[in-house]
């Protein structure tokens, strides 16, 4: 009884209209991936001449090679800076992320802690001229650490797939779109030593840019919409926006003041982009998935993003027993 429930379940979550979606004829799969690691953190007073610091860190490259079986992929990939020998930071950074989709259902799971390679990207407000430095130094007074979890409903998951797009699991053969709807769960932990700065920045630095740390958990209802348009044949393009409705509970601490736990609203915005070519056997293609979020005090504004850019390529193989003969 229990196996019947669980199949049922399957079954639902699953379920699409063939004349728009291609299930997939076999059983495993093989990919090789390169995967991009990317984010940037702006930081900002809210004063009447504000000034703005954006860092962020070298982007990491990663290759690996994946096994299938059905909806799940399992694999190893290895930092090519670490292949090359190239990466010089003296803390290594940790990355993981996860991502489920099937036709109704679907979500993230991410997991990110940096290394020691973050650099000043631009400023805007600390210098008169309006001129932003060059800065090749590591910023080593920097950190992050981020962890959440996000899922979602498609509302048109039998003629819309999500995992024709992002996990070749199935196939779109006509264009479609689907609104979405989910939360997100969220924990950001930002540390900033402000006296590790540059001494020109560091001289002109407001005070509500010298805080300790930001730590904030993030809860949000996101609803959006996400649309598969099938140019050619065998080629699907997708584009998937989600803005949130983000309640944040927080704990800023600066120099001066420790502010109690506090409670606040703010937009975030999740995004997906991707592009494959798959004609049910081999595939290859690129995607992009990025996470948006904003946090607001009265003096400081924190807008930080980060994201994964994947290109792949693979083939599918064991036909399954009712697509053997066709």
């Amino acid at each position: 009884m229990a196996k019947e429930n669980i199949n049922t379940i399957g079954h639902k979550i699953n379920e699409i209209d063939t004349s728009y979606v291609e299930p997939n004829k076999y059983t495993f799969a093989f990919m090789l991936e390169n995967s991009n690691w990317y984010e940037y953190y702006r930081l900002s007073s809210n004063e009447s001449n504000p000034q703005r610091i954006t860092i962020a860190p070298n982007m990491s490259y990663k290759l690996g090679g994946y096994f299938g079986w059905k909806w799940i992929f399992l694999g190893w990939s290895i930092n090519l800076k670490d292949l090359l020998g190239n990466d010089n930071s003296s803390k290594k950074k940790t990355e993981f992320g996860l991502s489920l989709y099937s036709s109704m259902v679907g979500g993230d799971i991410y997991y990110r802690k940096s290394g020691s390679d973050f650099k000043i990207r631009s400023t805007s407000g600390i210098f008169n001229n309006g001129e932003t430095p060059e800065y090749d130094k590591d910023i080593d007074g920097f950190s992050i650490d981020i962890k959440g979890v996000n899922a979602y409903w498609v509302f048109n998951h039998k003629k819309f797939s999500y995992p024709a797009a992002y996990s070749q699991s199935s196939n779109q053969r006509r264009s479609a779109g689907s609104f979405i709807a989910g939360f997100s769960y969220s924990q950001h932990r930002i540390h900033f030593d402000h006296n590790q700065l540059p001494a020109p920045i560091l001289e002109k630095l407001s005070d509500a840019l010298k805080f300790n740390e930001v730590n904030y958990s993030d809860y949000s209802l996101n609803f959006g919409y996400a649309y598969n348009w099938v140019f050619a044949k065998n080629w699907l393009a997708n584009i998937s926006l989600a803005p949130a409705v983000a309640y944040k509970k927080s704990k800023f601490d600066s120099e001066e003041k420790s502010y109690p736990t506090f409670k606040d609203i703010n937009l975030d915005l999740i995004t997906r982009m991707g592009i494959v070519y798959n004609d049910s056997k081999y595939f290859v293609g690129a995607s992009l998935v990025m996470h948006t979020y904003d946090y607001r005090t009265k003096n400081f504004y924190l807008n930080n993003s980060f994201g994964t850019i994947r290109v792949y390529a693979g083939l599918n193989f064991s036909k399954k027993k009712q697509y053997r003969n066709k």
